[in-house]
């Protein structure tokens, strides 16, 4: 990988920079990514070291259980609230940020579209993209 991935928050309160490339890179209809966005999914980049993530200034953290039950970890600025980046209870090793928290949102390159059960009539995405019902295994 040429750069790292860097981004941050709204106000610019919490920065973060990711050396390593993203092994996943999904839109996701779930309920929660719906309410969180205020659209019909939201957009991310996964990455499998959160421990080599570097990150400035502190977020709030909320948890909350996802489509398939298991508790999410959501970062936010406690500023401006944009969401950060998210983990899981069940991957804490895994880290994943959302494609427009990124200095450059055009290095997002979506792979799938998951929690396609989920999806709403008026939120077309890219039909050639594999759509799965809930989250495939990773």
């Amino acid at each position: 990988m040429s750069k790292p991935y860097t981004g941050g928050c709204a106000c610019g309160e919490i920065r973060y920079e990711i050396s390593s490339a993203p092994i996943f890179e999904n839109h996701c209809q779930c309920h929660d990514c719906q309410k969180r966005s205020g659209t019909g999914h939201g957009s991310y980049l996964t990455f499998v070291n959160r421990a080599a993530m570097k990150i400035t200034g502190k977020a709030s953290t909320w948890n909350v259980a996802g489509d398939s039950g298991i508790e999410k970890i959501h970062a936010f600025c406690p500023t401006c609230g944009t969401l950060v980046y998210l983990n899981s209870v069940a991957t804490p090793d895994m880290v994943a940020v959302p494609a427009t928290s990124l200095d450059d949102p055009s290095r997002f390159n979506p792979q799938v579209v998951t929690y396609a059960i989920r999806g709403l009539a008026w939120d077309t995405i890219d039909p050639s993209l594999t759509k799965f019902e809930q989250m495939p295994p990773m």
